[in-house]
């Protein structure tokens, strides 16, 4: 395949590695304009066969159970974003000088003239956040958006259908990133970085590495995070178009190139006419919800990128104002007994649930489930003077009551012997004994989910029951 910016693919034979929600779509945009597409899957269960149907009345051939073997003939892989680098496929087709790409990469292969910029946005937290965020004041501006990418719309869909757009929030994981080398984006943020997905990068250097390549070819902003030096590191080291700037944001008073806040307000001394002497007033802190630390943060990072692209100070606010929190971000369930119950579900990792234990001053904490090789120390160090009390679930617990053994032992702890989604209405009648009023009882596991859920909405919503039975007795 050439590397041209919108590739002929009539003729050609793509190999897509990976059914679901990225090779499906890869499968059917490419089979429609004339490649030669076959797809392959290490799964051959019911699921990927009714997957793989549809495919096949397409004339696009599907070999599940065989996602290792590069078919021969191929001039491209295109494969699912979370298949590792170092899976045979990927080594054979190196090795035959085939070019592999994401699904990313062909979206971005595949804009038209004239297509709609992407205002971008990665880290190792909060990226959904920010970007519905970012989406939510772009549409405030007057402008056709979507977030799109690793959330909501497809990035295939919003490039090759007949929707038109002015500009596109898109949110990129590290697995996206390291599958699209020709991403270049209008501006792009990296909001924080912490150790997360190593397994699958080799190494905390490949996987900034892969998260700096959103700031590649930038071409107006690169939006960092003035609390995490990586962030700005990865900025320093990024290729970008000459006039692009770094713009950082921070949580207190900004410098000039930076957004901030002073005195509760969300202010802008980057894109200004003097960022010496100036400062723009954008929204109220209290127009964040949840008003949050790490929720603040994010929406800085999407106010900076909004800014970068010419939207008003008006319209930030009122994009703040209209947005609405996903569920089990941080979410407020109820209070019960002057104590606060709050679902951070979603905090699966310790970069996470330290944002969210920073949140509050005192806090009984339900915790635990799968560690995906995480270690505990630094979190429990740290929030060890907010805590009340913990309640501990989940196959991993261990690892974090050893850490609090270590630098919290004067903190009680209960620690639940059962890995049953039942186990979550006990803990929650255990973090009520412990609380004290005007506590907070926070869900903010640092873990993964699936020992004892589906996935994290579901442990959630568990956990929001939880509390709706307490406060009805």
């Amino acid at each position: 395949m050439t590397e041209s910016a919108s590739p002929d693919f009539q003729g050609k034979h793509v190999t897509v590695a990976g059914l679901g929600v990225s090779g499906v779509p890869a499968a059917k945009v490419l089979s429609g304009l004339g490649a030669r597409v076959t797809v392959v899957a290490d799964g051959a269960d019911e699921r990927a066969r009714a997957q793989a149907a549809p495919l096949e009345e397409l004339g696009v051939t599907v070999r599940l159970g065989d996602g290792d073997t590069l078919p021969e003939g191929t001039d491209l892989v295109v494969t699912a974003p979370g298949w590792r680098p170092d899976k045979p496929l990927f080594t054979a087709a190196r090795e035959a000088g085939v070019p592999v790409w994401g699904d990313v990469e062909l979206a971005w292969r595949l804009r038209g003239e004239n297509a709609a910029p992407w205002l971008a946005v990665t880290g190792t937290n909060g990226k959904t956040t920010t970007v519905r965020m970012l989406a939510s004041i772009l549409t405030a501006a007057g402008l056709r958006t979507a977030a799109v990418g690793n959330i909501g719309v497809s990035l295939l869909d919003a490039v090759t259908g007949e929707q038109e757009y002015d500009v596109l929030a898109v949110e990129l994981s590290s697995y996206q990133l390291h599958w699209a080398p020709s991403l270049r984006a209008h501006s792009a943020a990296v909001l924080n970085l912490a150790p997360d997905h190593l397994d699958w990068h080799g190494s905390m250097e490949a996987y900034a590495a892969d998260k700096g390549r959103i700031y590649e070819g930038n071409r107006v902003a690169c939006v960092y995070n003035a609390a995490d030096k990586a962030t700005e590191d990865l900025v320093r080291a990024a290729d970008v178009e000459e006039g692009c700037r770094a713009i950082g944001f921070t949580l207190g008073t900004p410098a000039p190139s930076q957004l901030g806040v002073v005195d509760g307000i969300l202010v802008d001394r980057a894109f200004v006419a003097d960022r010496q002497k100036n400062a723009q007033e954008l929204a109220e802190v209290s127009d964040v919800r949840p008003p949050a630390p790490h929720n603040i943060a994010n929406a800085l990072a999407a106010a900076a990128l909004a800014r970068a692209y010419g939207v008003p100070p008006a319209a930030v606010r009122d994009g703040l104002r209209a947005f609405t929190p996903d569920a089990h971000r941080i979410a407020h369930v109820a209070d019960v007994d002057q104590v606060a119950y709050v679902d951070d579900s979603k905090a699966t990792n310790t970069h996470a649930a330290e944002a969210s234990l920073a949140a509050y001053g005192s806090v009984v904490w339900i915790a635990g489930g799968l560690a995906k090789g995480a270690t505990f120390d630094e979190l429990v160090a740290g929030a060890a003077h907010r805590l009340r009390g913990v309640v501990l679930i989940g196959a991993d617990r261990a690892l974090i009551r050893e850490a609090l053994t270590r630098h919290a032992p004067q903190v009680p702890v209960v620690d639940l012997d059962r890995t049953d989604t039942g186990a979550m209405l006990q803990a929650v009648q255990e973090a009520r004994r412990l609380a004290r009023p005007g506590d907070t009882v926070l869900l903010a596991p640092a873990c993964a989910s699936m020992d004892m859920f589906a996935n994290y909405n579901q442990r959630g919503d568990a956990f929001a029951e939880a509390v709706r039975e307490l406060a009805a007795l």
